[in-house]
Parts: C-alpha cells; sequence; structure tokens
C-alpha cells in the first residue's frame, strides 16, 4: 500500500510529457493567431558565434552583436532575466530585461520553451561574476521546439537513441559535434596535402557490374532503365587505375563504398574509403607519402605528433617501424615461415598452435591467419607489415626475389589495419592468372573472392605504367585523431537495424 502511495506521488511531481507537448502547439497556435507565426521567418543576419565573441572579448566590448542558436536554459527573475543561447561553436549568456525589449517582446520571450530557436541582438559585456554575455536589445523566435529536449544535466547518454537520433546527439554532447567538426577539418586537410602533392581528385561509379579490388561480399541491386542486375562498389581501386592507363599520373578519391558484412566497433557496412594511386612508383613510395601525411595531419589539425588514444600515447613524430610479416610473425608468435615451404607443414604447425583454418587455405593463407591470431593486437605505435603472401593479394606486384610474396603493406595503430597499399600489378597476363585463382576460390566456398573484371584487364593490356597505391580507411583515421572507441562515434549516421523490425 505505501509502495502505491509513493508511486502515486511521484507520478504527481513528473509532469506528462503530452501534455507538455500539448501546450507547445498550443503556444505556437497562439502565436500563428497573433501573426507572429515563427515559420514564416525565412532570414535572419548573423554577425557573430558565440565563441568568436568570447574569443576576442577586446574587440567586441560594447559592441552590438547579432547571434541565432538554440535556447537551451532560462531563468526568468520578473523584469530582467537570463537565457544561455548555443550556436555552431559554442555558447553564450544573454541577459534579457523587460526595459530593454519592450513589454510585448518580454512577454513573448518568458513564453519561449528550452529547444525554440532564436535570433538576438545585442550588447556585448561582461557581468558582475565575469561571465561574457550579450545584453539583448532585441529578440525573436525563429523556430519554435515542439519536442522536449533530453534533461540539460543528465544529457542524452543512451547510444542506441544517439545514434538513431544524432541530431539530438548534437544538441545535448558537446563532444559529439567537437568530434565531427574535427572529422571535416581532417578530411579537408588530407585534400590539401594531396593537392599541394600534384594529385587530382576524382570521381568514379558507385553501381557497378562487377565489384572488385577488396575482399568482400558485395551488395546487390536491380537497375530498373537497363534491366540489370548491379551491385554496389567495395572499393575503388579498379577505376582509379583505368584512369593510370589513361595518363592521369596521380590520382584519389574519398567516397562512400559499401560491403555487406556484420557490424562491430571497427566496421560498418558502408564507410568513407580514400583511395590514391601513383605513377612511377612502388610501395616504398606510398610508405613515405603514408608517414608523411599522417604527421602532417597531426601537426595541422592536433598541433602536436604526439596524440592520445584509449590508453596509450600514439607518437607520429618518429619514423614508424617495417616489418615484413613473416618477421613480425617471428617477433611476437616465434614461428618462422621462412622454415615451412608447404601448405601440408603450415596446416600440422597450425593445428598444434590452435590456428583454426579451412580446408582450401593454403601456406599463404595460413601466414596471414598466423597474423592475425598472434601479432596484430601487439602493434600499437605506427608499423607498417610488409611482404604478404601472394594468395592474398591478388593484385598487387611479386617480389622480384621471392615470388611467393607481394610489394604490400598494411598500417597498424593500436592493432587496428589503418591503410592496405601495394606496388600495383601490371603484368596483364599474370593478373589473369590471380583472377583465374579468386574465381576457384570462389566456387570453394569463398563469397569474398573477386572475378575476371574483362574491361579491367583490357586496360592493363594497353598497358599501364609502373604504380604505386593505397586505400585508407577515413573513419578509423578519424576514430585515432579524435580518441574515439567505436566507428560508429565519428559516423553521422552509423547504420542501424529498422525498430519495426
Amino acid at each position: 500500500m505505501a509502495e502505491q502511495q509513493n508511486a502515486k506521488q511521484q507520478n504527481a511531481k513528473e509532469p506528462d510529457l503530452n501534455q507538455l507537448l500539448k501546450v507547445r502547439r498550443e503556444k505556437l497556435a497562439e502565436l500563428q493567431a497573433a501573426g507572429k507565426d515563427p515559420f514564416q521567418i525565412t532570414k535572419y543576419d548573423v554577425t557573430a558565434h558565440s565563441e568568436d565573441v568570447k574569443a576576442d572579448y577586446a574587440e567586441w566590448e560594447g559592441k552590438e552583436v547579432s547571434i541565432a542558436g538554440r535556447m537551451m536554459s532560462k531563468r526568468v527573475m520578473g523584469k530582467a532575466s537570463f537565457c544561455n543561447v548555443q550556436d555552431l561553436k559554442g555558447n553564450i549568456q544573454c541577459y534579457v530585461a523587460r526595459d530593454d525589449l519592450g513589454e510585448e517582446a518580454y512577454k513573448d520571450f518568458k513564453r519561449m520553451d528550452i529547444g525554440d530557436i532564436v535570433g538576438i541582438k545585442g550588447i556585448v559585456f561582461t557581468t558582475k561574476m565575469g561571465e561574457i554575455s550579450i545584453h539583448a536589445t532585441s529578440m525573436v523566435l525563429l523556430s519554435k521546439s515542439l519536442q522536449i529536449l533530453p534533461e540539460k544535466y543528465h544529457g542524452l547518454t543512451n547510444t542506441d537513441v544517439r545514434y538513431r537520433q544524432r541530431y539530438t546527439d548534437l544538441i545535448m554532447n558537446e563532444d559529439v559535434k567537437k568530434t565531427f567538426v574535427m572529422r571535416s577539418r581532417i578530411i579537408s586537410c588530407i585534400r590539401r596535402y594531396l593537392d599541394g602533392q600534384g594529385f587530382l581528385e576524382v570521381e568514379t561509379p558507385m553501381l557497378v557490374a562487377n565489384a572488385g579490388g577488396a575482399a568482400a561480399r558485395p551488395f546487390e541491386t536491380h537497375y530498373n532503365a537497363l534491366d540489370e542486375d548491379v551491385k554496389l562498389r567495395i572499393s575503388l581501386e579498379l577505376y582509379l587505375k583505368r584512369l593510370i592507363v589513361g595518363g592521369m599520373e596521380r590520382v584519389y578519391e574519398i567516397g562512400r563504398v559499401f560491403r555487406n558484412e556484420g557490424l562491430d566497433t571497427r566496421h560498418n557496412p558502408e564507410f568513407t574509403l580514400m583511395e590514391l594511386y601513383q605513377a612511377y612508383t612502388d610501395y616504398y613510395g606510398m610508405m613515405d607519402l603514408t608517414e608523411n601525411m599522417f604527421r602532417h595531419i597531426a601537426n595541422e589539425v592536433m598541433g602536436t605528433t604526439t596524440i592520445p588514444y584509449a590508453d596509450v600515447e600514439i607518437d607520429l613524430g618518429k619514423p614508424f617501424e617495417r616489418l615484413t610479416m613473416v618477421d613480425a610473425i617471428k617477433k611476437y608468435a616465434g614461428v618462422d615461415f621462412d622454415e615451412i615451404q608447404t601448405t601440408e607443414e603450415a596446416k600440422k604447425l597450425a593445428d598444434e598452435k590452435g590456428v583454426h583454418y579451412e580446408d582450401r587455405h593454403v601456406r599463404g593463407d595460413i601466414i596471414n591467419l598466423f597474423f592475425e591470431e598472434f601479432v596484430e593486437e601487439n602493434l600499437i605505435q605506427p608499423t607498417f607489415i610488409m611482404d604478404h603472401p601472394v594468395e592474398i593479394s591478388p593484385l598487387t606486384k611479386r617480389k622480384p626475389d621471392k615470388p611467393e610474396y607481394v610489394e604490400r603493406f598494411e598500417m597498424y595503430i593500436y592493432g587496428r589495419e589503418m591503410c592496405n597499399a601495394y606496388s600495383e600489378l601490371n603484368d596483364p597476363i599474370d593478373q589473369r592468372e590471380r583472377f583465374k585463382a579468386q574465381e576457384a576460390a570462389l566456387a570453394a566456398g569463398d563469397d569474398e573472392a573477386n572475378t575476371t573484371d574483362e574491361d579491367f584487364m583490357n586496360a592493363l593490356e594497353i598497358g599501364m605504367p609502373p604504380t604505386g597505391g593505397i586505400g585508407y580507411g577515413i573513419d578509423r583515421l578519424v576514430m585515432l585523431f579524435t580518441n574515439s572507441p567505436a566507428i560508429r562515434d565519428v559516423l553521422l549516421f552509423p547504420t542501424m537495424k529498422s525498430l519495426d523490425k
């Protein structure tokens, strides 16, 4: 009985959400009836953002400024009140007095709700408490909020709601907005860097007949106008290489790719990939470019080459470590694959070490499985892992002195692959044999294997110069520079399961 009474008392204290929403709509109806419909306003002249005023207070003090943003708090005290307005760059306190605004306008202000978007014009000053503020001389309601924002001091913490309602997340969590502003700055920095190195930014098709260039299962759709089944691209590689054939010696593309795979802290089915290709260089040229670019981004965006990530400091200032895949396995697992020449020996060793493999796997596949099992998690500081087995690298040039390996590297930071680069295979005869091997793997059950792209083969037969190429996962790069633990934290709208499923 006592519990029921407590519950009733608690419910009596809590406002009815439906009633609150009803009141907001009633306020809107009153405004519209009075000829003050905020949704009829088409523009508002903004002269500065909140942080501009705070950062350059000496310039702004005593001067008139116009700001616009969302009202995040309001404290009404009779004839004078305070509110806090949040815009793109931060927030600022506004002092609102009836004598300055006028009786009618002050009455309208008191009827405004948290979440409403307002425009305020006033004089910049500092309160007795030392807070930089705006003394409002006019205020206009620019948009009426008909929903209730999460409670200010607890914010929006439910990650599922945060990802689904990113707009609310951006309003309530300042660090989230900073992450996405940083993402934009990082991508702009990359573009400027590559443009300065003589690269041309290009665009290539997203809907393709043959989704190649990576080991991934594609999404499939149907092109009604052509009555053809097509796939969403899984990489940018094969079209960019066509451009190298065409004489565009340095090209890059930043764009979405789509892989029909699971979701976890490092994977999202659609993500942003950057690939670049440079004629007349090799994978060592790609290593140098990568190391210099990461260091440049750190200096330009972070102001330092030592950046925090999770529980460690990542040092991008010193030379990145370079290890072959075989040497890395030797270093961290104590196994030397230079002494293991056959698939049978490799499988026997995998059985002894508890490394799971499939019947179709050969020596090169098992080397890669050992790397994933014993090495990846140890690669905390920037490390280039070079010279991968040919079996897992169908588009890469072989090493002349060790043809069972290819001129390929992946760079790892904090145990995560950050990029993948090749000395690109430009021998069309070898490339056709690699595609045949991939098709055999596909027939054997590998649904991520490539198929032969005849138009790409035709381009190679016309002739492609020696070329270095690389792909960067932009989302993982942003995770690193923003100290974000999961890929969803750096995607404005990550893939989510529909709520009605």
